[in-house]
């Protein structure tokens, strides 16, 4: 305990002498996070990691100690780390308790009762960061690193010096939380969002941002730590848990879907409106719709594990999440509706294929739907149903809004037109020939074709020889693709600044645009989609 109190005191003293010190040449703040950075290593040093850190750089084995005295020391085993952020947590979580019970006991009634209006927003900021700091180390620090090495039958963690250094940033970061409120206190609530944060500099403030950068070092090299010693550590025989590994590819995976199909999605509804001569309907209701998408993409990963064995109260969820997805999927699809109705439509190359990508997204939607709900998808899953959705979407929707995109920017990346003629063929063999290929493996994987697999049986063969056919018509709209793309860089017909009469700004540089881009800098002076249906 000796080290402990010392470490503080020094702490402290390091702070005072280097704040008074640096102010006069440096200003409070930036005297503040000098003499706190000092007194932050003062406290690692002397509470016993500077001699951790000399043990290491010499080879050695970390010093064994033993009584109650290294709960209050740089002691690296795990299970002294386990107690100490318990105990810390529980130390935290009593004093946020109480900075509740103060702000109750202001807001028992209307008026003011024991405290200033600034002094209740700095209780309640310091309640707020000071729960929001248990919820971090509690569980995962606490019970976790006593726990986590013994489950898995390890010595220690991987790192034992890193552990014991992310539990001893979290004295300094809650000391500096406590006394903020005497110098200065915490006007702008417990996230710090502008602009109440930036009215205003007190050290109260400057003490807030430093704890939050300390405490977030400390989950940081945790988590490290964590990663590493269940990959590394584990003992002979034990392996990873299949429908863990699964969990985890498919949380990372399906919001990975989204990242193939949302840029596609935003340049055919940049395109549509150039071609309907009309603003985007719904513009607010559709971007609200993609970040909707979006977020929604984290929570629904586990519909592609209903036939895994995982818990059978988890399908009911992520049933019903994903299923959710189509209510903004739906708003996208009737913005596009609505920008279309009444439009004076001009049908050249990249309106037809951003027609065509939506077209296409559309039945990838649809089939989505039964693959969504477990019952239907113990029969469909891992069939050609899978794949022929999977490329709806993923072809169907993404590679035809790329080449919606090509074919609407080659003038501006170039300064050459595109043969239309050609374009318009290549639009029309890979629509046809896409569609031609992949409806009919709808029709096989309801009928039990396999994914992943080469044969099949002999009553198939008429399905499956003319999705192969198909494919032929596919392959030739990527052979007349190139032959316009090769012919029209060398004598293509030149394009001119604007040749589709488009509102947005890359459109009012050169095509091809020089270096820097624009001559003199643009000035905007309307709406990127304010087209009128007269035009």
């Amino acid at each position: 305990m000796t080290e402990f109190f010392a470490s503080l005191a020094a702490g402290v003293v390091v702070f005072v002498a280097g704040y008074l010190g640096l102010r006069g040449p440096l200003g409070p703040q930036g005297a503040c996070v000098l003499a706190y950075l000092a007194s932050l290593l003062a406290v690692l040093g002397v509470v016993g990691g500077a001699k951790a850190m000399r043990s290491y750089a010499l080879g050695r084995e970390p010093e064994e100690k033993h009584g109650v005295a290294r709960y209050f020391s740089f002691d690296v085993d795990h299970k002294v780390v386990g107690i100490q952020y318990t105990a810390a947590a529980v130390v935290i979580f009593l004093v946020g308790g109480l900075l509740a019970l103060t702000m109750r006991l202001e807001l028992a009634r209307h008026g003011l009762q024991y405290l200033t209006p600034e002094q209740y927003v700095t209780v309640m900021s310091l309640h707020g960061i000071t729960m929001v700091v248990v919820a971090l180390i509690a569980t995962a620090g606490g019970l976790g690193n006593f726990v986590v090495p013994l489950q898995i039958g390890a010595r220690d963690m991987a790192f034992p010096r890193l552990n014991a250094l992310s539990f001893w940033l979290l004295p300094p970061a809650v000391l500096l939380l406590l006394a903020s409120p005497f110098l200065g206190g915490l006007d702008f609530g417990w996230t710090a969002i502008a602009p109440l944060s930036t009215q205003g500099t007190t050290i109260g403030k400057q003490m807030f941002v430093l704890a939050f950068v300390t405490a977030g070092f400390s989950s940081i090299f945790g988590g490290v730590n964590f990663v590493a010693t269940v990959l590394t550590m584990r003992a002979p025989g034990m392996g990873w848990n299949v429908l863990l590994y699964q969990h985890l590819f498919w949380y990372y995976s399906h919001p990975a879907v989204y990242i193939m199909i949302l840029p596609a999605f935003g340049a055919v509804l940049e395109i549509i409106p150039v071609y309907a001569r009309k603003p985007l309907f719904a513009y607010k209701l559709v971007a609200g719709a993609l970040m909707t998408i979006t977020a929604l993409s984290f929570i629904v990963w586990a519909h592609h594990m209903f036939t895994s064995g995982m818990w059978m109260l988890l399908k009911l969820p992520f049933m019903v999440n994903t299923e959710l997805i189509s209510i903004p999927t739906g708003v996208v699809f009737l913005a596009v509706m609505g920008t279309l109705w009444k439009a004076k439509l001009r049908l050249d190359s990249p309106m037809l294929w951003a027609l065509a990508m939506v077209a296409n997204f559309l039945i990838g939607g649809l089939t989505g739907i039964p693959l969504a709900d477990a019952p239907t998808d113990l029969h469909l899953h891992d069939t050609w149903f899978i794949v022929a959705h999977f490329h709806f979407t993923i072809m169907g929707g993404a590679v035809f809004g790329f080449f919606a995109g090509f074919h609407h920017w080659f003038p501006k990346m170039t300064g050459k037109r595109l043969n239309e003629t050609l374009a318009k063929t290549q639009c029309a063999l890979m629509f046809v020939g896409f569609n031609a290929v992949f409806i009919p493996l709808f029709w096989l994987g309801n009928h039990g074709m396999r994914r992943h697999v080469a044969d099949f049986p002999e009553w198939m063969d008429p399905v499956q020889t003319f999705a192969s056919l198909a494919a032929l018509v596919v392959g030739s709209s990527v052979i007349v693709f190139s032959y316009n793309v090769l012919t029209s860089l060398r004598r293509g017909e030149e394009a001119g600044m604007n040749p589709w009469e488009a509102l947005t700004l890359e459109w009012k540089a050169a095509s091809p645009p020089p270096h820097g881009n624009f001559k003199t800098p643009p000035v905007v002076s309307g709406e990127p989609y304010d087209y009128g249906v007269e035009a």
